[in-house]
Order: C-alpha cells, then sequence, then structure tokens
C-alpha cells in the first residue's frame, strides 16, 4: 500500500480568521497560505529575512508537487463582530501635536469585521501527497522541509496559532484520519489557491519590495501582490462533482408543439436516436470532433474500430429522456408523464468547450425513427434552466427516488441463492431469513458500486441510506420490469430505488442533480428526481 507525505495543522483555539481573495471565508485552508507559512517559518529558523539560503532548494522542489488531497474537521462561520482599530494616520497626529494641536490617535479609526471559521479545537487539517507521485529529490530535501514545517508558528491571521508537523504515514493511518476529505477537481469545486513553480521566486521578489518600499527622499513604492500562483478547485468527499447538461424539448415537426412519448416503452428508443444523430459524420465535423473521438465520446467505445469491446475511460455523453413531472388533482401531487424533453450531459470531465459546441449543434436537430426512417420530433433548446417539469431532475435534494429503475451493474444472485426459498427445500424461518439477508447484502454491494462508477465519491456511496423494491416510489411509475432495457442489460435485474444522501456523521445532506446510476446510466435509466 502506498504511503504519504503528510503535513499536519493543528490550530489551538479551533478558529481560523483567513480569507480568500475576495473576502469571503476560506476553508480549508489553502495550499499556497500553508506553503507561505512554511517560507516564513524556514525564514525565521535560519534567520535569513532579507532572502533564503539554506531552504530555498528544499522550498522549491516543494512548489513542485501537484495540489494535495486535504482532510479537515468541520468548519461553520462564526458569528460576526466588528473591531474598530487604528489606522494609518499617524503622521496627521504626530503634525497636529506638534504644532500644539490636541489630537489623538483615537479619533483615528476603522472598523474592521471579524468572523472566523470555527471548528472542535481538537480538529486538525492534513495535507496529503502520495510519495508515489512525488518529484525526485524528497530524500534530499526532507529534513529541512520536515524542520520548517516544525518551526510554523501560525497560518492565516497572526492570532491564528498553530502546531505544525510533517511526517509519511502509511495509507492504512490515513482512512482513519478524522475529517472530510477535499480533493483537487478539474470540474468544479471550492477554488483554493496553491503553490506552482515560481511561486518561491514571486515571494522573494515581492519580499525584497517590502523592505525597499520606503525610497531615499521619503519616497513609497507599493508592494505588488503575489500573482505566480495556481487556483485549484476542490470538492468535499460528500459532493459530487456538478455536471454540465442541456435541457431540449421534443417539438413537433413544425415547432408549433410538445411531442410526448411513453416513457415505459420509448425512452430506451429516444435515448438511442439522440445517439445516433450525434454520432453522424457530418454532425461530428461541424463540431470539430474526429470519428474516432466520436465513437468514445458518443457511442461509447473505448476500442479501435474491430476490436472487443472496451469501457470508456474518459468523457461520455449521457442522452436521458425526461419524464414531465406534472401536479395532478385537487392536490395537485406530483406524478410522472410522458416524456417532453431530454437532457444532455457528460461524465469523465472533458473540455467545456466540446460540450458547448456539441449543443449547440443539436439545436434543430431530426430525431429520425429508424424503424420507419422518417422524423419524428426536432429539438428545441430550453433556456432559462429548468422548468417546473424538471427542476426536480436538477435541483439540490437530500431524498430522491427513481423515476426510471435502476439497471444493477452485476448478478444480484449469483450463487442461484433464491433457488433455496421456493417450495421444496424445507428451510426454517432462520434459514430464509438468513438467505434474504445475503441477497439483500448484495443488492445493496451492488447499488453502492452503481453510485461510485457513476462518478459519486466513496463517502457518499459508503454513507447514503438505500431502500428498494420492484414497484416505483413515484406516482405514475410502474413495475420495474416492465421498462423496455438494451439487450447486453435485460440479464440483470432493475429495481426502482430511494436513496438520502448523507454524511460521515449521518446528518443529511443536499446534491444537486442529474442523477443517473447504474447499468443503464449513458441512456436514461436508473434517472432520479428529488422527493421534496
Amino acid at each position: 500500500m502506498p504511503d504519504y507525505l503528510c503535513i499536519t495543522i493543528r490550530f489551538l483555539d479551533g478558529a481560523f480568521h483567513g480569507r480568500a481573495d475576495h473576502g469571503e471565508p476560506e476553508w480549508p485552508p489553502s495550499p499556497l497560505r500553508l506553503y507561505q507559512a512554511i517560507v516564513a517559518a524556514a525564514a525565521a529558523r535560519w534567520n535569513e529575512r532579507r532572502g533564503l539560503r539554506h531552504a530555498e532548494p528544499a522550498l522549491k522542489w516543494l512548489e513542485q508537487l501537484t495540489p494535495p488531497v486535504i482532510i479537515a474537521p468541520q468548519a461553520r462561520e462564526a458569528q460576526g463582530y466588528r473591531l474598530y482599530v487604528p489606522d494609518n494616520a499617524g503622521d496627521l497626529v504626530g503634525r497636529s501635536l506638534s504644532r500644539g494641536g490636541e489630537d489623538s490617535i483615537a479619533n483615528y479609526r476603522t472598523d474592521k469585521s471579524i468572523r472566523p471559521m470555527v471548528f472542535p479545537s481538537e480538529g486538525a487539517v492534513h495535507y496529503l501527497w502520495p510519495t508515489a507521485g512525488l518529484p525526485s529529490g524528497f530524500d534530499e530535501h526532507r529534513s529541512v522541509l520536515f524542520q520548517a514545517v516544525e518551526s510554523i508558528t501560525h497560518i492565516g491571521w497572526g492570532v491564528d496559532l498553530v502546531v505544525a508537523s510533517a511526517s509519511i504515514v502509511p495509507e492504512e493511518a490515513i482512512a482513519a484520519l478524522p475529517g472530510e476529505g477535499w480533493r483537487p477537481s478539474s470540474e468544479v469545486g471550492r477554488e483554493l489557491r496553491a503553490p506552482k513553480p515560481g511561486t518561491f521566486d514571486d515571494l522573494a521578489r515581492r519580499h525584497t519590495a517590502f523592505l525597499n518600499r520606503v525610497k531615499e527622499g521619503g519616497s513609497f513604492s507599493p508592494v505588488p501582490p503575489l500573482s505566480d500562483f495556481s487556483v485549484v478547485g476542490y470538492c468535499r468527499d460528500s459532493e459530487p462533482a456538478s455536471l454540465p447538461w442541456a435541457i431540449f424539448a421534443l417539438r413537433s415537426l413544425d415547432g408549433a408543439r410538445y411531442n410526448a412519448f411513453d416513457p415505459i416503452r420509448r425512452s430506451l428508443h429516444i435515448a438511442g436516436m439522440l445517439r445516433h444523430a450525434a454520432s453522424q459524420p457530418d454532425f461530428l465535423r461541424s463540431a470539430g470532433i474526429s470519428a474516432e473521438e466520436g465513437r468514445s465520446l458518443v457511442l461509447g467505445h473505448g476500442e479501435t474500430q474491430g476490436q472487443n469491446h472496451q469501457a470508456v475511460s474518459g468523457p461520455r455523453l449521457a442522452f436521458i429522456p425526461l419524464p414531465s413531472i406534472e401536479g395532478r388533482g385537487k392536490d395537485s401531487a406530483s406524478v410522472i408523464g410522458s416524456v417532453r424533453r431530454v437532457l444532455i450531459t457528460v461524465r469523465g470531465g472533458g473540455d467545456p468547450s466540446v460540450f458547448k459546441r456539441l449543443v449547440q449543434r443539436l439545436e434543430a436537430r431530426e430525431l429520425i425513427d429508424e424503424s420507419k426512417g422518417e422524423p419524428i420530433a426536432i429539438l428545441q433548446r430550453q433556456a432559462g434552466g429548468p422548468d417546473g417539469a424538471t427542476n426536480r431532475y436538477l435541483h439540490p435534494a437530500t431524498t430522491w427516488a427513481s423515476v426510471t429503475p435502476v439497471i444493477l451493474p452485476g448478478y444480484d444472485d449469483p450463487k442461484k441463492l433464491r433457488q433455496r426459498l421456493k417450495p421444496g427445500h424445507n428451510l426454517t424461518a432462520e434459514e430464509k431469513a438468513a438467505v434474504l439477508e445475503k441477497l439483500d447484502s448484495r443488492i445493496e454491494a451492488l447499488l453502492r458500486k452503481a453510485i461510485r462508477q457513476a462518478g459519486y465519491s466513496e463517502a457518499l456511496a459508503t454513507h447514503a441510506e438505500l431502500d428498494w423494491r420492484s414497484s416505483g416510489f413515484w406516482p405514475g411509475t410502474t413495475l420495474a420490469t416492465h421498462y423496455a432495457a438494451g439487450d447486453q442489460h435485460r440479464r440483470y435485474r432493475k429495481l426502482h430505488v430511494r436513496l438520502i444522501w448523507k454524511d460521515a456523521n449521518g446528518t443529511p445532506i443536499d446534491v444537486p442533480g442529474p442523477i443517473c446510476i447504474g447499468s443503464g446510466k449513458f441512456a436514461g435509466m436508473g434517472l432520479f428526481a428529488a422527493l421534496a
């Protein structure tokens, strides 16, 4: 199992006052803030106040590291308060006093809002890099780096006193660290600043400019802000990376009305027509996509043509028919209706500009019914985001239920345990209960596997509360076995599922859509809508 370079910061009073670029609260403390603290600590430890020499090679090695995984305690923004502190007006007061005036520095106060992030005082922040990914030179710089880290006295404001340490820890010890994980994300996240090659030199230039800001004759040169750093998106383990999406209405050929389709029997066909439209050579060329890229991105073929099928490891489009969620009856109860819209998204990252070009070129594209060879609808981009019929597919919520059943990503009964439940096996009540428990355990494991395969974190997959059955949780749905599925999925069981997203503490959390899991997720099977 791999080891990790771990830098641990323990705050002495459970509060952090640091702010991000625009004054908003920063949590967790950014990798750049940690790096700046290490640089300052190194200057103090080796008494190199005007320029670092002893620790410079180690610090330049450190700035090459990729952004770390961060494990931090859960924090909240505290109740704010305001202080009135002296302004930089001592020259005005001195001039007044020299003339016999009675001016006072107390007359020059500026307000300062204080609103720290607070967390349990025993909590620590850990910054983690796998040793297998470290650049060469770690053994050479290890001693200096660890000494510099141990010399850190504060991170953030001067009142944010800390004790810091650095160590090499095994992976199993990382799994036992308390707190929530924050991982770099290319798709979305909270933006945190991080060092990069050149950050040390920029800090040195800035420090030199600070020391020389007052020139002979009293002229003043402003100190330029730090500019040589990167900005990295971070996501909690308990929150998914958001997906780009676009909604299209299925309109009649003259554009005058919606075309409606049965979600039970026609959803699979609609997804197939969308995939066919997006895979046409002229369409791909217009979007600047090669035929080989189209096979992977649109059709989901990771292999070259003529070889055995391989799953796509990179970005892949999902074509998801959206049954309307309609208010019916006296109480306007939400009911699943016909498919009148489709949602297109991409999983696995990729270039956002490619998705944008694809979406733009799908506007006014015809969907062709292969059995008839005739167009049956045209796509019209829905402007302004989700509406009342679709917003439950996208808005963040805690409790979700499947609108189309989840196709399990594997056999739920590989050992044929259900055969033992048939008449003639004469099982006792306890034996039947044990068999049912094993079957439920297998289904639960497959559902959690489906959540992971859909791109959700291990934390979300592990702590989600799951319930499943053959009948739907939504009014308007029907038995899971009635829904059409592709030939490659017919051997796997289909189930309706209700899930409640929770964190490691069992606290319900909101997660945004679209949520689509299971083996049919790229064609709209396993689609969820928020129950509340």
